[in-house]
């Protein structure tokens, strides 16, 4: 027996010992398997080393690059690619940071001199967690400081360009040497080698690229055409004005004026640009061919633009249609000058593009530069001489002050500044008289044609409106809302389009704008807040996606399930409204999820809102939380027929604040809940439409009581709408002052249909009642005249042949008598009153 006892406690011990340290080692073990392994943690450094390399190269060409604009704006961004990697580097570490953190806590930390020796399992783990941790914040703090030295080069940058900007502007060149006769020699040598240039790339796509260009030239021309005809077919009526509309509206002006001159100008952009993108895709360009070409086609749809936007605008054949009110000869100058005035600006970028590309001599560019500016200024100056207006006699008259003097002062300062040898400020000035000004102007139509599709009654009158309305079958609230739509999205149009290519044209790069975008759809910072615009949009559209979903789904539940339950319309619509509520609720919340904004923020606002709600909005909770009562206790539902205070109707709809009743004059009473729950409110149809209904009708002393009985009766069990069960009764209410006073009671399957029994049921009464010989009276009084005023009627009586004293003697009589019955009649309905308190109840009312 001992022998037994001490070999199970040898064979138990090794046991107790192993179990002892599974249990210690176990966590060691979970916190090594959730560990990201050694070769993801090289990886990571790895990643780090590289972006700390790439940043080191970029920051060495900085220097390099710094007289060009463009290679400055692609480091920029190569920057910000860089910057945003390095962030999503530290990120990944936070994780494991975190449980690294909570494992030491649990650890706790090592023991003191006068304490026990931990386990060295545990010594090991701590100093493994320890380390992982030092290393893990050695590479967050390479890339933190990388990241800040990624945002000092790039404000470098930024200053860099803008003192570039400020010397291109500020640049005073010497014109000594325009007269001379050396330029016109250099200009004849560049003009063969520009040409002898394209004849060797002819050359060589004649015999190389032949195909290519053709299949890119044909890509390209579908792509035109299709954006062309589709928006010709889609758009109709509004591209084109009719000639024989001699009074066409306002905003079919400005719809024809926009699109025939967006739409053609866009077909032709994407013609060119996708060509250019082909030739280069197909490596059909040689030297500086693709350069050339490129200014080429920008040069050709900046012209046509320009152009197209003055023929538009002004409608020199056209006078209906024309969206200024000037005269037609100076319409057709003002083209030509507009004209004139865009293909000079683009002449010049040209031909400083071929020069740059050709290496041409500095007085080349010069010159040109300084012809173009001087010719731009002679057409501003002619465009403000011009004199579009009429007066009230016939006579021309020039532009109004507010035009004419900034156009002098522009055409003349173009000139000055260009003789003064700033020719870099004066092709600044002539770009954006030219560019600048076409795009704003092609916006401001854009606005105003968004401005007036968003009128009352104007989208439904348009040819769109009308054709919408005829394909969809849409009503006039319809279309009016899908005008506003219609003015919203055209305006976002516009300023997606005219926005960025203003900036272009003020010196800002493509670079610029995506940097822009990105960094403002990808986190705003408003103090210590930040979002994203991306996240807000998403969580918008999640939001309203499962708003609509919620809406769907009630009408399917309350048209196919429901309905075939044969449930109660009241249970419908409070299953209905509660789905409704719940629904939006999640979607909210979804959606706020969705947008990136975390819910625990919103403690302190919920802190100040239910502090507000304790103040200020104690009525609109109260209702609310009488809404949330009403809906779940259900003493009335939709349909139901009550009465509240002063209110009388039919429930329509039982909101959370408020429940909507209709009065049976149609009338919509808005009454909030909180009143419907602290006040009596009778519900004539709660739990059935079961109700009963009484007429009270009198007949005069004298009458067979019995028979009248027997004939209410008879009349009460004839109506279809009373019920035998419980039948009808008749009720010998009273020894009225006049009649004898009965009460009829029956039943009805609706109450609702009570006014309509009573109305029948009245008129059979009185049709019985006068075919039996049945009176119904009315009050009448007995007068008792006693003293001096009967010996006066007797007087009068008796002395018939004294007419003038009769006379004079009857009125104060008839006086007295008509006081004398008011005051009977007063008397005996005050009595009845007392009679009619003092009387018990009777049990069947």
């Amino acid at each position: 027996m001992i022998l037994a006892a001490k070999s199970g406690r040898i064979h138990f011990l090794p046991f107790l010992a192993g179990l002892f340290l599974i249990l210690v080692a176990w966590p060691h073990q979970a916190i090594a398997q959730t560990q990201p392994a050694s070769g993801e943690l090289n990886g990571q450094k790895a990643a780090i080393e590289a972006l700390i390399s790439k940043f080191n190269e970029i920051a060495g060409q900085v220097e390099a690059k710094k007289e060009d604009d463009a290679a400055l704006v692609n480091l920029r961004l190569k920057l910000d690619e860089i910057a945003g990697q390095l962030l999503e580097s530290a990120v990944v570490f936070r994780p494991r940071l975190l449980e690294i953190r909570r494992r030491l806590d649990q650890l706790g930390p090592p023991p003191g001199e006068n304490e026990p020796p931990e386990p060295k399992i545990i010594s090991e783990e701590r100093l493994a967690l320890s380390n992982e941790k030092a290393e893990i914040n050695a590479l967050i703090g390479k890339a933190e400081t990388t990241s800040v030295e990624v945002n000092k080069l790039i404000d470098q940058i930024s200053e860099l360009r803008r003192d570039l900007f400020t010397r291109t502007l500020s640049k005073r060149y010497d014109l000594s040497f325009v007269l001379a006769k050396e330029v016109l020699t250099v200009f004849w040598a560049e003009s063969g080698e520009l040409y002898n240039t394209f004849s060797y790339w002819f050359r060589f796509v004649v015999r190389f690229k032949v195909n290519s260009v053709l299949l890119a030239t044909f890509f390209s021309l579908v792509a035109a055409v299709v954006i062309f005809v589709g928006g010709r077919r889609f758009l109709g009526p509004i591209f084109h004005a009719d000639p024989n509309n001699e009074h066409p509206s306002y905003i079919s002006r400005l719809s024809v004026a926009f699109w025939s001159t967006l739409l053609p100008s866009l077909a032709l952009a994407v013609f060119l640009n996708l060509t250019f993108f082909l030739y280069e895709t197909y490596d059909v360009f040689r030297g500086d061919v693709g350069i050339i070409l490129r200014q080429v086609f920008n040069v050709i749809v900046v012209v046509f633009f320009i152009n197209r936007l003055a023929q538009r605008a002004l409608s020199p054949g056209l006078p209906n249609w024309r969206l200024v009110p000037i005269e037609s000869g100076a319409a057709r100058i003002l083209v030509w000058l507009i004209t004139a005035t865009a293909m000079i600006t683009g002449l010049d970028f040209l031909l400083g593009t071929a020069n740059d590309a050709l290496g041409s001599p500095l007085q080349l560019t010069v010159t040109e530069s300084l012809v173009a500016s001087v010719l731009v200024g002679l057409l501003v100056t002619a465009t403000a001489a011009v004199k579009p207006l009429v007066n009230e006699d016939g006579s021309a008259k020039p532009w109004p002050r507010l035009i004419r003097y900034p156009l002098y002062m522009i055409g003349t300062g173009t000139i000055f500044i260009a003789f003064l040898g700033y020719i870099g400020l004066a092709r600044f000035v002539i770009q954006q008289i030219v560019v600048s000004g076409g795009i704003l102007a092609t916006m401001y139509i854009g606005f105003l044609s968004a401005s007036a599709i968003s009128t009352e009654g104007a989208f439904q009158n348009s040819a769109i409106g009308r054709r919408i309305a005829a394909s969809f079958d849409m009503g006039e609230m319809a279309l009016d809302r899908l005008g506003i739509v219609f003015s919203f999205l055209i305006n976002i149009v516009v300023l997606a389009w005219g926005v960025p290519l203003i900036l272009l044209q003020w010196g800002f790069q493509w670079g610029d704008i995506k940097a822009w975008a990105f960094q403002f759809a990808s986190e705003i910072n408003i103090g210590t807040v930040s979002f994203s615009l991306i996240g807000l949009m998403t969580g918008v559209l999640v939001f309203f996606g499962g708003y609509f979903v919620t809406r769907w789904f009630q009408r399917w539940l309350d048209g196919t399930v429901l309905t075939r339950s044969r449930i109660d319309s009241g249970v419908r619509n409070s299953i209905r409204t509660a789905i409704g509520y719940a629904g939006i609720a999640l979607a909210a919340l979804i959606g706020i999820s969705a947008a990136g904004i975390d819910l625990s923020n919103l403690a302190l606002v919920a802190g100040a809102l239910s502090l507000g709600i304790g103040f200020g909005l104690q009525n609109i909770v109260s209702n609310f939380v009488s809404g949330l009562i009403l809906l779940a206790e259900r003493p009335f539902k939709a349909g139901d027929w009550i009465v509240a205070g002063g209110v009388e109707g039919t429930v329509k709809r039982v909101n959370v604040r408020a429940t909507e009743i209709e009065t049976f004059q149609r009338q919509t009473i808005i009454m909030p809940n909180s009143e419907l729950i602290n006040a009596a409110v009778g519900n004539w149809t709660h739990r059935n439409k079961l109700g009963r209904l009484e007429i009270r009708v009198g007949v005069a002393y004298g009458s067979d009581v019995k028979r009248v009985r027997d004939i209410l009766l008879e009349l009460a069990g004839k109506h279809e709408m009373v019920i035998k069960n419980p039948e009808p009764a008749v009720i010998f209410k009273d020894f009225g002052a006049s009649s004898l006073d009965f009460e009829v009671r029956m039943y009805l399957y609706d109450i609702s249909n009570v006014m309509t029994v009573q109305n029948d049921m009245r008129f059979a009464i009185l049709e019985a009642f006068d075919k039996e010989g049945i009176s119904i009276p009315f009050p009448q009084r007995d007068i008792n005249l006693k003293g001096d005023l009967a010996a006066a009627l007797g007087e009068e009586k008796s002395t018939p042949g004294r007419t003038k004293r009769r006379k004079t003697g009857a009125k104060p009589a008839a006086k007295v008598a008509k006081t004398a019955a008011a005051s009977g009649a007063a008397a005996e309905a005050k009595a009845k009153r007392r009679r009619t308190s003092r009387r018990k109840p009777d049990p069947d009312e």
